[in-house]
């Protein structure tokens, strides 16, 4: 296989795009970077998409065969609402993940990026009747914006788009049952942070669970009173301290991504 590099030169890629593009094409390589890091990757499979800025309904999205920790700045595949190419790029994308992302960015004007992942401990919860419990602070703050979308099946059918809109709300994160975990945010860091928090909170709940013990669940008066606590700690801001770190962070690891 071609590396990134070889396949789209950053230079060509570089000087077609604006600055503003160009910015956000880093920042959204080194979150797929930072996802693999993680070891919240599945293969070539799972996508973060990013709003391209000045042109709203253009997207950047992984280019389908590349590992997470292959992809740069310039791999990125710029993309239309319904999916078609709007740059020249040697790769092309999986339809059933922009299918997804597609119905997200439609309906949410503020969804500047959004990421979807298959974790071990986010499927595992996904798959529980009881859905996300409040059994540690992680899950408050992720139950504080969480949705629920049954699973439909493979999701490439244009009829499923309205009833992901409709489960998904003006949450910022959710649930995917069945399939996995959805997070949306106002920039790259923030849909970062809160999808590092609800899949946290699946970590949790998962390793909680295999203990064997009875979970303590937090009592109702103070999950309720959890948005106002969230607001207090992270803010709108929260990601604000948190992305630079990470972007410092994969700088360290390897400066690549910015290619």
């Amino acid at each position: 296989m071609e590396t990134a590099r070889q396949a789209t030169p950053e230079k060509s890629v570089r000087d077609s795009v604006s600055q503003a593009e160009w910015a956000l094409r880093i920042e959204l390589a080194a979150c797929y970077r930072m996802i693999a890091n993680l070891g919240w990757d599945d293969l070539v499979f799972t996508h973060i998409s990013a709003r391209v800025p000045g042109a709203e309904d253009h997207f950047l999205l992984n280019p389908y065969g590349l590992m997470f920790d292959e992809i740069t700045a310039s791999s990125l595949v710029k993309l239309d609402i319904k999916g078609n190419k709007v740059m020249p790029s040697p790769y092309d994308v999986i339809p059933a993940g922009f299918n997804i992302h597609s119905a997200v960015h439609e309906a949410r004007e503020d969804a500047l990026c959004v990421i979807h992942l298959h974790t071990p401990e986010g499927v595992a919860v996904s798959c529980q009747k009881g859905r996300l419990r409040p059994v540690s602070q992680t899950a408050l703050y992720a139950l504080a914006s969480i949705a629920y979308h049954p699973y439909e099946g493979v999701a490439l059918e244009e009829e499923e788009k309205p009833r992901l809109q409709a489960d998904l709300g003006k949450k910022k994160m959710m649930i995917l049952e069945n399939h996995g975990l959805l997070t949306c945010g106002r920039s790259v860091g923030d849909a970062f942070l809160a999808m590092f928090t609800l899949q946290r909170a699946c970590q949790v709940q998962v390793m909680a669970q295999a203990g064997g013990g009875e979970l303590i669940e937090i009592p109702k008066p103070i999950l309720d009173g959890i948005g106002r606590q969230v607001r207090q700690t992270l803010g709108n801001s929260g990601s604000d301290r948190v992305w630079p770190a990470i972007i410092r962070k994969m700088e360290r690891l390897d400066p690549s991504f910015r290619d």
